[in-house]
């Protein structure tokens, strides 16, 4: 982590797991552990359904509640999907994009590009997925494919709005398997991107741009990962529904910085 020039973010990603009543509970439970240190900011994520009860309950707390997925379109005959200005109004600070688990239904990097523009213009901040899959680790393309859906991913993204994105790798490798990226391995992937960043953008434009780890990170493995200087923050799943764990990750993202 690099907090001098930009922002620590955790965040939850709960995909397909409770209900609102039990999104009410765990926010309940949560409130309370809350680390009253802000050196990083706290999302969670969650199915479209919880929003409401989510936003009510964090509503005087700095946790902001977001979305796992979005329709780039305003509004229309899309059955089944949401526009961003409704998660706009429903309270939605965040929207997770292009998450592996997506892709694996069909989306593709185009989707993935017009989602992030519809977040941005709707004043949302996109959490942009990027990741390999084990056969292209080991068949040593994973910094090209990664290239590839970074500037694709950012394609039309202005400069002036490229600070409000956040950018999560997580190799799909790591995701649910409860094999982790060792901190090397993820460093070295989220350095690659943060240069990626550079070549599109600038230098000070990619300092700024936090870059989260979301391959299986956990309250075990968490102050290891976030010490290194290119990860900013994590991108959690599982551990993400468990306060005690969650709590345990955010306090690890309060290391004190040498």
């Amino acid at each position: 982590m690099n907090r001098k020039y930009r922002k620590t973010v955790i965040a939850g990603n709960w995909k397909m797991n409770k209900t609102p009543t039990e999104t009410k509970e765990f926010m309940a439970a949560f409130k309370g552990m809350l680390p009253k240190g802000r050196w990083c900011d706290i999302a969670l994520c969650v199915p479209a359904v919880c929003i409401p009860a989510a936003v009510r309950a964090m509503r005087e707390t700095r946790v902001g509640i977001g979305a796992e997925n979005c329709n780039a379109n305003a509004s229309g005959a899309y059955t089944g999907e949401i526009a961003t200005n409704m998660l706009v109004d429903a309270g939605c600070k965040y929207v997770i994009i292009g998450h592996s688990e997506r892709r694996a239904m069909g989306e593709t990097d185009a989707d993935v590009n017009a989602k992030v523009l519809a977040a941005l213009e709707a004043g949302l901040t996109p959490i942009m997925c990027c990741g390999e899959s084990l056969e292209q680790r080991e068949a040593g393309i994973t910094e090209e494919w990664i290239t590839m859906q970074i500037k694709l991913g950012l394609q039309n993204v202005t400069e002036d709005k490229i600070r409000k994105v956040v950018i999560a790798y997580e190799p799909i490798w790591a995701i649910g398997t409860g094999r982790t990226a060792t901190p090397e391995q993820a460093q070295e992937v989220c350095e690659s991107i943060r240069a990626v960043v550079r070549k599109l953008y600038s230098s000070k434009n990619a300092r700024a741009v936090s870059i989260l780890y979301g391959g299986s990170m956990n309250e075990k493995n968490a102050y290891e990962l976030l010490a290194q200087p290119d990860i900013d923050g994590g991108l959690i799943g599982g551990a993400s529904l468990v306060p005690e764990k969650f709590v345990q990750i955010i306090e690890a993202a309060n290391q004190p910085i040498v």
